[in-house]
């Protein structure tokens, strides 16, 4: 089965097909959604009991990307390649900074990035990040030990610190729970580095941008994105609203998917139903009835505005929980847009093969921040962000 065919089975949900053209998010449901657009996409992966959605979302946009560049259809890039190569350089900023900053299994899209212009990347079959292949991935016990080295390091009463012991120590944790990287391998009758690896791929670091909107910075500039897990205190790009749902409407529409960072806290969060949405009347003043009918009756959606966005991320209610990857665009019955996500807690979860679909309200009110191609962003907007595309 190739990769579009592997999409398609999986966005569009064939068991649940109303018609040929009209899907549906699960079964006795009345969402009636018809495509407006579908992309390539890799099969669903599972990060099981890690928190490295950043990794397995950025990826899963990558590859994707690949596929758009025609490189081919078969890369399953390593997400733990990815996991191994930042705790080091996460584990050297905690300590630096006395332990006033971000260690933990979370991460964001830079990371990602950081990784594939300055290591380069590995084919998920060479290096799986498990001792055992046949069991799930699980980083309780790595987390605890490199927490339990760093947080001592870290104390602010240490002294005379010895920063190759620490380095050292990291490496060898990373690599006993891991796997050491190897400096060359062979790979379909080819011999590579990590950094040949990524040059094969065709995708080129310097031509992702990451995007949001808030006003608490001025639009058309770059900020430092304030949530704990950009630890490495990257930029992005921040534009208005209305021009936020633009790039990402675009980026669809002419062939361009995205990784997608967001809040998924929200009640109206509803994986395993295949659902995302924000309904106009607050889920806290339904009565059980229309709570139980969110799923499968198609709801008017809240009008996100720019004020409503900020309030949301000024007092925590948005928070940076999750990242996936959005590779289409679907439309009720209603004519009411939502994207279709990718997610990355395997296939058997939800009757979406992993897959679920976000009203366009609920992206725009729950998106910390986006990253996609520079190409994908209209030209107007780039230029008033001084993107060369």
């Amino acid at each position: 089965m190739n990769t579009k065919h592997l999409f398609i089975t999986a966005v569009l949900c064939s068991a649940l097909s109303v018609s040929a053209q009209e899907i549906t998010n699960k079964k006795d449901s009345e969402y009636k959604f018809t495509v407006v657009k579908t992309l390539d996409a890799t099969p669903v992966q599972n990060q099981n009991s890690t928190s490295t959605c950043w990794s397995f979302s950025s990826l899963s946009f990558f590859e994707s990307e690949i596929i758009r560049l025609g490189k081919g259809k078969d890369f399953n890039l390593s997400e733990m390649f990815v996991v191994r190569k930042v705790y080091p350089q996460k584990a050297d900023n905690y300590v630096r900074m006395h332990g006033k900053t971000n260690f933990g299994e979370g991460g964001g899209f830079p990371d990602v990035l950081h990784v594939l212009k300055n290591f380069g990347a590995m084919p998920e079959e060479l290096y799986t990040g498990k001792k055992d292949v046949s069991k799930p991935h699980n980083h309780k016990l790595l987390e605890k030990t490199l927490t339990n080295i760093l947080k001592s390091a870290a104390d602010d009463d240490t002294r005379s610190l010895d920063f190759d012991f620490i380095h050292n120590s990291v490496n060898a944790v990373c690599d006993e729970f891991l796997g050491k990287v190897p400096e060359k391998f062979e790979y379909k009758g080819k011999t590579y580095t990590p950094k040949s690896y990524a040059e094969a791929t065709g995708l080129n670091a310097d031509d992702y941008v990451f995007i949001t909107s808030f006003t608490h910075h001025p639009f058309y500039s770059k900020f430092i994105l304030e949530v704990p897990d950009n630890w490495n205190w990257e930029q992005v790009y921040n534009v208005s609203l209305n021009e936020f749902k633009e790039v990402m409407t675009n980026a669809i529409n002419t062939g361009y998917t995205f990784a997608w960072a967001a809040d998924v806290s929200e009640k109206t969060f509803m994986f395993k139903d295949g659902l995302a949405i924000v309904p106009e009347t607050p889920f806290e003043t339904m009565n059980d009835d229309d709570k139980k009918n969110l799923s499968v009756k198609p709801q008017k959606q809240l009008t996100i505005t720019q004020e409503l966005r900020q309030k949301a991320f000024d007092n925590y209610d948005t928070q940076d929980d999750h990242g996936m990857h959005i590779t289409g665009l679907v439309k009720d019955q209603n004519n009411t847009p939502y994207y279709v996500v990718k997610n990355s807690w395997g296939k058997d979860r939800n009757q979406c093969d992993g897959y679920f679909y976000a009203s366009e309200s609920y992206v725009l009110y729950k998106t910390t921040c986006i990253m996609l191609h520079k190409k994908a962003l209209p030209a107007e907007i780039a230029k008033k962000l001084g993107i060369t595309q």
